[in-house]
């Protein structure tokens, strides 16, 4: 349940930085989105062919429904990879490996979220969207303390990356990445936790100015929907992931953890040096 007092309201953004709001386990709202289609999101469980505002709606509530999203049931723990080199399935592959001992992450029902164990490093940010805002859930806390986790402000459940970082530190961690979504937040943790691996996520609309201050702050950022990222990042990153969505490398830290996963992994991989960024036909449309 969630906590007394608190308004059981959680808003996110999804799918082009369409805003959602939940209440209750239900979808009360869904905004406008800032593209119309998008590669990756038609590989979903539920898949979304075209975002427009009722099959965004089916997706989200397919979400609640399988692992309960936005709600008290909210499940921590997960395995599977979703994306090859998504944010989760790098911090999760670097808590495996040891290349991290800490990731700080946003989660509905908790806020920001210190997690060691790669299965809620997935469980957590695998199917997560931009997080604006969610209401503290006893038992979504809970469950991440018991497995190891620590939330920053279950009073709250507020959401403060930066906040996170700094009680990693004092919890004892020394090599922690954290995701971001802005700028700002990139440049406070980069100025005061220089250590820090900062993942950049849910980039979509930025400006060329906000995406050149986060390519000169962030370790790795996802291109997303953003056509400022993939030109300004992509020029300066020392290695790509993927041609849909593309993942930028822009520090040589970023660069090790991806070619770690790689070396780690059965599938077959193609490597080859060429111009940055190098894109495939199909990219999110239009890209903002």
């Amino acid at each position: 349940m969630s906590l007394p007092d608190q308004k059981d309201e959680h808003v996110i953004e999804a799918m082009g930085r369409c805003r959602i709001v939940i209440r209750n386990g239900r979808v009360v709202d869904v905004g406008e989105s800032q593209i119309s289609g998008c590669p990756l999101a038609k590989r979903f469980a539920y898949p979304v062919p075209e975002i427009e505002k009722e099959v965004v709606k089916a997706n989200i509530e397919h979400r609640i429904k399988t692992f309960g999203m936005c709600t008290p049931d909210r499940q921590v723990l997960n395995n599977r990879e979703f994306v090859g080199f998504g944010a989760s399935e790098l911090l999760s592959f670097g808590l495996s490996t040891g290349t991290i001992d800490a990731a700080v992450l946003a989660c509905d029902g908790a806020g920001t979220v210190i997690v060691t164990k790669p299965e809620m490093a997935q469980g957590v940010g695998g199917r997560m969207s931009g997080l604006l805002r969610t209401t503290p859930y006893q038992s979504v806390m809970d469950r991440i303390e018991q497995g190891g986790g620590i939330v920053l402000d279950r009073s709250r459940a507020r959401i403060d990356q930066a906040g996170g970082v700094a009680l990693a530190k004092q919890s004892g961690y020394n090599d922690i990445a954290v995701t971001i979504a802005t700028p700002g937040d990139a440049e406070i943790i980069r100025g005061t936790y220089p250590d820090a691996m900062i993942f950049a996520v849910h980039v979509t609309g930025l400006s060329p100015k906000e995406a050149d201050r986060l390519t000169n702050s962030a370790d790795l950022i996802t291109g997303c929907a953003s056509k400022h990222i993939r030109e300004i990042a992509g020029s300066r990153a020392l290695l790509q992931a993927g041609i849909t969505v593309p993942v930028f490398a822009i520090t040589q830290r970023g660069k090790e953890i991806i070619l770690e996963k790689i070396r780690n992994t059965n599938e077959q991989v193609l490597i080859k040096p060429t111009k940055l960024p190098s894109l495939g036909a199909e990219q999110p449309h239009p890209l903002d």
